[in-house]
């Protein structure tokens, strides 16, 4: 029997809603999308995944049972609340405070990004790590550039296969071209620009990453994913 209540797919997956509903509440977002039905759907999230946390399945059972298909349909409906597939360029063009809306534009990225591929999370088995609660993936950094308002950072937009991101990191040595593996993580913002997710590394950020882009990284240094362990279960805290 698994202890789901003490999976961190299942904690990370419950803070992410209250991360989704901050953003949504915030009054950044304007334009025409439908809040009330977005928060309903996020709320009905919660109760199914309450469900699945105290249900003691195995990994297998859990990723056939309908509740996992009913996660995904509500994150679906979300995604059309918010004005379909295109939402994120919408709000940004409606956007007043620019800085704020990018922000909550990644918290809510983060939470459908939970969401939605929680059950591909699921189907690597037992694991009781904080890690398991997040996506590493491979990343190719497309452009690197200073940060306009700390010269020790960079910006780095990241390809991760399905989409780009934006990643703030310290390594000034990150440029275009390197393929690094990536850690989606709870968007923080740095002086104004949001990042949303961290560069692994030991003694530097790791360039040469072998792997898919968006695909799992292979053999990259256990102790690399230290910070990134310290990072999801400070979220969980709500620190």
């Amino acid at each position: 029997m698994w202890d789901t209540s003490r999976d961190y797919r299942f904690k990370v997956a419950d803070k992410s809603i209250s991360l989704f509903l901050k953003a949504v509440e915030s009054g950044s977002l304007r334009g025409q999308w439908n809040k009330k039905l977005a928060v309903q759907m996020a709320d009905e999230i919660k109760k199914v995944l309450q469900s699945l946390i105290y249900s003691y399945l195995e990994p297998k059972e859990l990723t056939s049972a309908p509740e996992m298909r009913l996660i995904k349909e509500k994150g679906e409906n979300i995604i059309e609340a918010l004005g379909g597939e295109g939402w994120a360029e919408l709000f940004l063009k409606e956007a007043e405070d620019k800085e704020k809306t990018e922000e909550n534009i990644a918290r809510i990225k983060f939470f459908l990004n939970t969401i939605l591929k929680l059950k591909e999370r699921i189907m690597l088995g037992k694991i009781l790590d904080p890690i398991i609660g997040v996506d590493v993936v491979v990343g190719e950094v497309m452009s690197s550039t200073k940060h306009p308002r700390a010269n020790r950072l960079q910006i780095c937009n990241v390809n991760i296969g399905d989409r780009s991101i934006k990643v703030v990191t310290n390594d000034l040595k990150v440029k275009m071209g390197d393929h690094v593996a990536v850690v989606l993580l709870p968007p923080q913002n740095f002086m104004g620009i949001t990042s949303e997710g961290m560069f692994l590394g030991t003694e530097g950020v790791l360039r040469n990453v072998k792997g898919e882009i968006g695909g799992l990284p292979k053999n990259i240094p256990l102790e690399s994913l230290n910070e990134a362990r310290k990072i999801v279960e400070k979220f969980i805290e709500g620190k």
